[in-house]
């Protein structure tokens, strides 16, 4: 399919190296880019934002001194360019502002597009520092868009979430109940409906034998997210710390084997009880 001298598919200007380096900057200077006035009709804050030949210099070249701004070349009879839409867009919003989006519709503003060599929608350029470093054509997969604006912006930096999570099941693996609760909290307060850090907290009072506030904490996730794997399993460990704790007095089990080794009945109940307070290799053995 192609409209004028565009097409769907073949190549984009040759590639992104001698294409679209050299004179390029210097044709932005010039008249045809009509100096710009910042933005048009769009905030300039927005991540995602249309752009044109008149606002191309503000709003990407300007712009990308500042972050990454990736310029999405498409057109309305471009079916590859829908595609690539709801897809872009996300893994930009899902950046966190590292870059910014700006959508050129090629049939009202061609200027550019014919400047770069362009001749093959969609085609995406990342514009950094003024300058175009990066880019690819064609709709593509979000893994694939997610690396490529990694590359432009860099990896996204750890939240200090994620550091608190893996923080606390350390300290849960180590049976510092305490100071995981603390952690696992800390993330509760940032994210109340944050299933791994209710999961956290649930093994925390079962590690220190406090299974009703166990069982309070795990009412805690919102009934849309109990398919998540963290609470099947902080559920499941509730379950067997209940019915270890029907089992009573572990003492009176380890004494049925000492007197009767192939007493099946009890060792499988004294299995339950050890693991439901968390000494698994006594439950296996």
């Amino acid at each position: 399919m192609s409209n004028g001298n565009y097409s769907i598919g073949g190549q984009v200007g040759g590639g992104f190296g001698a294409s679209m380096g050299g004179g390029y900057g210097g044709q932005m200077g010039g008249g045809s880019m009509g100096g710009g006035n910042g933005g048009g009709d769009t905030p300039s804050g927005d991540l995602i934002f249309d752009v044109t030949t008149q606002t191309f210099m503000a709003d990407v070249m300007e712009a990308s001194r500042q972050q990454p701004v990736l310029v999405d070349f498409w057109a309305p009879w471009c079916g590859p360019c829908k595609q690539l839409t709801p897809i872009i867009e996300a893994a930009v919003k899902a950046a966190g502002g590292r870059v910014k989006l700006a959508k050129m519709n090629i049939d009202d503003h061609p200027e550019i597009a014919g400047q770069m060599g362009i001749q093959s929608i969609p085609a995406v350029v990342a514009f950094k520092d003024g300058q175009p470093v990066d880019g690819f054509m064609g709709a593509q997969p979000e893994s694939q868009i997610q690396a490529f604006i990694e590359r432009v912006a860099g990896p996204a930096p750890v939240s200090q979430t994620d550091t608190f999570l893996e923080q606390g099941a350390e300290l849960l693996l180590a049976k510092d109940y305490g100071q995981a609760a603390q952690l696992f909290g800390a993330v509760m307060q940032m994210e109340p409906d944050n299933v791994t850090a209710i999961a956290g907290l649930v093994q925390c009072y079962i590690g220190a034998d406090d299974l009703e506030r166990a069982k309070q904490a795990l009412e805690l996730v919102p009934e849309e997210k109990h398919s998540d794997e963290a609470y099947v399993a902080a559920k499941a460990a509730v379950e067997l710390a209940e019915q270890a704790a029907s089992l009573g007095d572990l003492a009176e089990l380890q004494d049925r084997i000492a007197k009767d080794p192939l007493d099946l009945q009890a060792r499988f109940d004294l299995a339950l009880g050890l693991n439901g307070k968390g000494n698994k290799e006594g439950a296996v053995d």
